[in-house]
């Protein structure tokens, strides 16, 4: 089986990067906690240099000044974009300026790195891929449940055709909160509710480990506050049930929410069922951040993978170790426009 993104990155150490040809150069937009999370893991593997930063928020900001000393703050993206020896911008922003900003970073001639989604629908994340193109420069977005440990067990067996003919896959992530911003609760802003925020996840590694095949029929249900919605009534879904069929006769099964009364605050799993057995991805009591990876055999359950696994950030570093190693466009960002037409189905648009 080739080797995936995962193999390469997935334990980074201090004398991996000495390889490269040079250490990129990075300016980090938005450095709150996401934000701050992914830069200290890059710099912490040395995958790249914490050269600029910038957030609207003073107190993001200094946060990110005591972990990063060295660095400079700048005001905005554009001061960013000015500086010739910046090779890179890593972006942890509102969903309604990644697009935007991920364009303008990339017509500048630097690669980048954005939080997901890429764009709030696949008008906007095509537009980023192909300036990414014209540029030949090396777009990468944070579908960071690629990069567990768990998932890549779980990839492995999709791969290698063990489970037989996979009919069904159902992906789940009920999150017991919502966000505490208000942006989130703006469809103008958003781009949608808790498909875009969570359900992109589970459908990317679906599609991923599939070999993105083709969709051939959407349906779904989006709920606010317990009442069927349109995104046409300028409303996000709390909760949101989809049926995706993918070419080869696989069912794909999504059920996504917010603030649902789950009894933990979190249910996260991506299960595959095959004529030969499943394999699952699944958090750990409730956790955000704990996954295991399980093989199933009729009535009996094979551990593939348990925690702790310290993923939080290995996106990121994959990207800058690549960017260190001097590459440019890769064709991998035709998949984030791929899983941007499932939600576009999904919310009707």
């Amino acid at each position: 089986m080739t080797e995936t993104i995962l193999d390469k990155a997935e334990a980074p150490s201090a004398s991996s990067s000495t390889t490269f040809g040079h250490t990129p150069r990075l300016g980090f937009l938005g450095v709150g906690w996401i934000g701050r999370n992914r830069m200290e893991a890059i710099s912490k593997y040395k995958a790249g240099e914490v050269a600029y930063i910038a957030d609207t928020a003073p107190q993001n900001a200094e946060e990110a000044l005591k972990s990063e000393p060295g660095a400079k703050q700048v005001s905005s993206l554009e001061t960013m974009l000015q500086q010739p020896e910046v090779n890179g911008i890593v972006i942890a922003t509102p969903s309604a300026f990644h697009a935007e900003q991920s364009t303008l970073a990339l017509k500048a001639g630097k690669h980048v790195f954005c939080q997901k989604p890429l764009g709030r629908n696949v008008e906007e994340t095509k537009r980023v891929v192909e300036a990414a193109r014209a540029q030949n420069k090396l777009l990468g977005v944070d579908l960071s449940y690629r990069h567990t440990k768990a998932m890549q067990e779980v990839y492995k067996v999709v791969q290698s055709g063990e489970l037989g003919q996979i009919y069904a896959i159902e992906l789940v992530f009920h999150n017991a909160y919502g966000p505490d911003k208000a942006w989130f609760y703006e469809p103008k802003l958003s781009g949608g509710g808790c498909v875009i925020d969570l359900g992109v996840h589970l459908v990317d590694l679906a599609l991923w480990s599939m070999n993105f095949p083709e969709v051939k029929q959407v349906q779904s249900h989006l709920y606010a506050k317990g009442k069927p919605i349109s995104m046409a009534e300028g409303k996000v879904e709390d909760y949101a049930a989809a049926h995706i069929e993918l070419e080869g006769n696989t069912l794909l099964q999504l059920s996504c929410s917010w603030n649902l009364p789950a009894g933990q605050e979190a249910i996260i799993s991506a299960t595959f069922y095959g004529t030969n057995g499943g394999v699952a991805f699944k958090n750990v009591n409730g956790s955000f951040y704990d996954f295991v990876a399980e093989r199933y055999y009729g009535t009996k359950t094979e551990q593939l993978c348990a925690p702790p696994d310290e993923w939080m950030g290995r996106a990121g570093v994959a990207w800058a170790e690549r960017v260190a190693k001097g590459e440019g466009f890769s064709e991998e960002a035709e998949e984030y426009v791929k899983v941007a037409e499932v939600l576009d189905k999904i919310y009707g648009r």
